[in-house]
């Protein structure tokens, strides 16, 4: 199972935006740091401001943060904002929906691990992730 981009390039910027402790950052900045196209980024910080977990300031000396505590932004909360649901029913193997009824070879094994990685992201918090070792810029 993989994130797709566009949830991954959102926990990217939020992590980013958490090691930066509450600083306003630019989207140009941000943009090249961690190698995401500005027309990409623009759109997930509209998604990020709707969903309250940035906040946006437009100037000369504007910028984005953080809108919350980092122990309150969770993995779950940003993977919402940019409209990735593991509550889905789509399937695995990339069949369409995947239902009780009309499901794919590898359903009912994929249902216990399915609950626990939604179990992860909606106990990890941003300040999990920003006390890790591990780099949020592209290898």
């Amino acid at each position: 199972m993989k994130l797709n981009t566009t949830s991954q390039y959102a926990i990217r910027v939020v992590t980013y935006l958490a090691s930066h402790e509450n600083k306003l950052l630019s989207s140009k900045d941000i943009s090249e740091e961690l190698a995401i196209p500005y027309k990409s980024l623009t759109r997930l910080i509209t998604q990020l401001v709707n969903a309250s977990i940035i906040i946006s300031l437009r100037g000369r000396d504007g910028g984005i943060k953080l809108q919350k505590e980092l122990k309150d932004i969770k993995v779950n909360d940003i993977l919402e904002a940019v409209n990735e649901s593991l509550h889905n029913e789509d399937c695995i193997l990339g069949l369409g929906e995947c239902k009780k009824n009309d499901k794919c070879p590898l359903h009912d094994r994929w249902v216990a691990p399915k609950d626990e990685i939604i179990n992860i992201f909606e106990n990890t918090s941003v300040e999990d992730l920003n006390n890790t070792n591990c780099s949020i810029k592209p290898r």
